[in-house]
């Protein structure tokens, strides 16, 4: 298993749109791929969980990927979240 903190630092949080980016990236991997907020764990595959945690400008993020590519999906999925976090219009994703 492979891990990452992130930071979010766009000042609209995750919501649907991003949520959308994060699970289009995640389901092209076999791995396992989990966001943890505080106590709570989500599958990064599910939009759901994505808009449950509820993750607004400065909440820290753990990203869990675990499996055969789970580096390439770490990879990945460190790309979309600085993608996120560029963003200033939400028309440019």
């Amino acid at each position: 298993m492979v891990s990452k903190t992130f930071t979010i630092q766009n000042k609209y949080g995750i919501h649907a749109r991003p949520a959308r980016l994060i699970v289009e990236t995640a389901v092209q991997f076999k791995s396992e791929i989990h966001l943890a907020k505080n106590n709570e764990e989500i599958d990064a595959k599910s939009i759901m969980g994505i808009l449950m945690l509820e993750a607004s400008k400065g909440s820290e993020l753990l990203i869990k990927c675990d499996g055969e590519d789970e580096k390439e999906a770490l990879q990945h999925m460190t790309e979309v979240f600085e993608k996120i976090s560029e963003l200033t219009e939400w028309e440019e994703v």
